[in-house]
């Protein structure tokens, strides 16, 4: 079925730094600290996790225990998805700090975008050493390199609402 030109929808780019400068000051510190906020969540949320695998383990004659592998990472794709893919469009750290995370246009992100944010942000740091992280520096809204290409925009949340 072909598509109807009138019917598809035109997406303008909703956050220019230009013209709402507000959006994006203290942008880059308070990233920072929400990110540690969220590293302490997804840290108790992690422990509470691992006792869990560990009686799980004794029920299972120690068959659990291989969650433990993987359990680190689960915790936190979990925690990123749900969060920043969920209604507030920002993780409880992000929150505290004042800060949301929208699509270029305006969107809100959906879980898989949320948890491929994370993803991408892990395997950048990785490969590339924090230095990926220096791209904020030259970037007209502070975005980093997984921000870029996932086309996200990380705002205040205080000049966002109405």
């Amino acid at each position: 079925m072909p598509l109807d030109v009138a019917t598809t929808e035109t997406r303008q780019d909703q956050f220019d730094p230009q013209t709402r400068p507000e959006l994006f000051s203290g942008i880059r510190s308070r990233r920072v600290f929400a990110f540690f906020i969220d590293v302490i969540a997804i840290a108790v949320l992690f422990t509470l996790a691992a006792v869990l695998v560990f009686f799980l383990g004794i029920f299972t004659l120690g068959l659990a225990w291989m969650i433990y592998f993987v359990l680190w990472q689960t915790v936190a794709l979990v925690y990123v998805a749900i969060t920043l893919g969920g209604s507030k469009a920002a993780t409880p750290g992000m929150a505290a700090m004042g800060l949301e995370m929208r699509l270029w246009y305006g969107a809100k992100p959906y879980p898989l975008l949320a948890a491929m944010h994370a993803l991408l942000f892990w395997f950048s740091v990785a490969l590339l050493t924090p230095f990926v992280l220096l791209v904020s520096l030259v970037s007209d809204r502070k975005r980093l390199l997984h921000d870029i290409v996932l086309g996200t925009v990380v705002v205040n949340t205080e000049p966002n609402r109405p």
